[in-house]
């Protein structure tokens, strides 16, 4: 692992209650992290239908939507997260095209 190798990342799911992107969205981050970042990463799920003054937090406006809160800078991924480059690539796991060398 090129990129943060002790790295520990945490992040923040917005969901809006147990819809079928929500569990996926849920599910695809669990399995990424599971097997790119094992043992080094925080989830915390925020149900904004029970808590929606938590996504002024965040500036949260589509859902799902998926908050890298470390390690800096933040960054924000919309969607199921079923692109897992796309993730990897939004969380800093893998680097982007332009850097690689």
């Amino acid at each position: 692992m090129k990129n943060g190798a002790r790295r520990v990342w945490r992040l923040r799911l917005y969901v809006a209650g147990q819809t079928p992107k929500s569990i996926t969205a849920l599910a695809n981050l669990k399995r990424l992290c599971e097997d790119h970042l094992a043992g080094r990463y925080r989830i915390e799920v925020v149900d904004l239908l029970s808590q929606p003054h938590l996504a002024r937090r965040d500036d949260i406006v589509v859902l799902p939507t998926l908050v890298r809160q470390l390690p800096q800078p933040i960054r924000k991924i919309i969607g199921d997260l079923s692109n897992k480059e796309r993730v990897l690539v939004g969380l800093d796991v893998l680097p982007r095209d332009d850097q690689e060398e």
